[in-house]
């Protein structure tokens, strides 16, 4: 049994780790801290936890250095860094939700969102996707878990990428749920500016578009436009990825390939021939959908679905952490979605 802590823990995230963690066969949860709500019970914060889980919150701010053998880290940008910085000894294992460990390139993280707090730990970071990074994931110490939009476009991009099928321009079109945006009280978020509409936002310049672009260098020539929109819902991610094929094939020939990329990934979920992904499908649980259509003129389209919050998320961060623990992959993720 190994203990974990998760710092940080009155987010979105936070709450959804609570929950898969608090069922994890072989964890135990140890911490769980918050600055702002520091000496009150979890259960306090989030009653959907009365009974089940009533642990104190501790300050994130106190030393918690070799307290667990897993910490996760869901703290804002910047400041996971200096976290990890101050509780990394190279044995416990640190999966950190923000975006400080996901670029290789420190400066491409410092154009795109501060300076960072501890370059000198950049060098031992995995990039946490497991379908695609899981060989390097399973000696890990130190795992910069994914953006949810980029989970989205790159597990659908991912097959046809790896064969260079994929020609010049991809165009990324995510449309998010709410939640996405974090917990935080902002106008932009609130009921009446949400509901019934459908907006799409920081066009051009969303963090998570140079996050898509490095990891589609890393296997491809390819150039990623991405532009994400809001939905007035609370949960999921639909992304649609337009572009053009070298060569001509079929629908059947591409869904074969995707199911040949990912046979060893229990939560990627092909769809057959005509049949599209839904988010009400992948709600609440930690499966990527992914429905595909070759056209005879060499157009593609790909769409996956996704809970943001867990696949998008703090699913995605157990996943790594059972990988880097030598553990079943699936172990505290056997979650159907839930529909209606």
């Amino acid at each position: 049994m190994r203990s974990a802590g998760v710092l940080g823990a009155t987010g979105y995230t936070g709450a959804v780790l609570l929950s898969i963690l608090s069922r994890h066969p072989d964890i135990h949860l140890s911490l769980v801290t918050s600055n702002t709500h520091r000496g009150k019970k979890i259960s306090d914060v989030f009653p959907h936890f009365r009974g089940k889980l009533e642990t104190i919150l501790d300050a994130t701010d106190e030393d918690h250095r070799g307290a667990c053998d897993v910490y996760f880290l869901c703290l804002p940008h910047g400041t996971a860094s200096a976290k990890a910085a101050e509780i990394f000894d190279g044995k416990a294992l640190i999966i950190d939700l923000s975006a400080d460990f996901r670029f290789e390139d420190v400066t491409l993280y410092e154009r795109h969102y501060m300076e960072h707090r501890a370059k000198e730990l950049q060098a031992h970071a995995v990039y946490g996707l497991p379908e695609i990074h899981r060989a390097r994931l399973a000696a890990a110490k130190l795992i910069g878990n994914p953006g949810c939009y980029p989970t989205s476009a790159l597990l659908a991009l991912f097959p046809l990428l790896k064969e260079g099928l994929v020609a010049g321009h991809v165009f990324v079109d995510s449309k998010s749920g709410v939640s996405g945006a974090g917990r935080e009280a902002r106008v932009a978020n609130l009921f009446c500016e949400v509901a019934e509409g459908f907006r799409a936002y920081n066009v051009g310049v969303h963090r998570h578009e140079p996050e898509i672009q490095k990891e589609v260098a890393k296997v491809a020539d390819a150039v990623v436009t991405f532009v994400p929109h809001l939905l007035p819902m609370n949960r999921g991610i639909l992304t649609t990825v337009y572009g053009a094929l070298k060569r001509q094939t079929s629908t059947e020939e591409l869904l074969g390939l995707c199911r040949d990329t990912y046979a060893g990934s229990p939560f990627v979920r092909i769809l057959d021939a005509g049949m599209y992904p839904d988010t009400r499908f992948v709600r609440h649980s930690n499966y990527c959908d992914i429905g595909l259509k070759a056209f005879e003129d060499g157009r593609f389209v790909l769409i996956s679905a996704i809970d943001n919050l867990v696949k998008g998320a703090s699913g995605q961060a157990v996943q790594n952490m059972n990988i880097a623990l030598g553990l079943d992959e699936t172990s505290g993720l056997d979650l159907l979605p839930q529909y209606p």
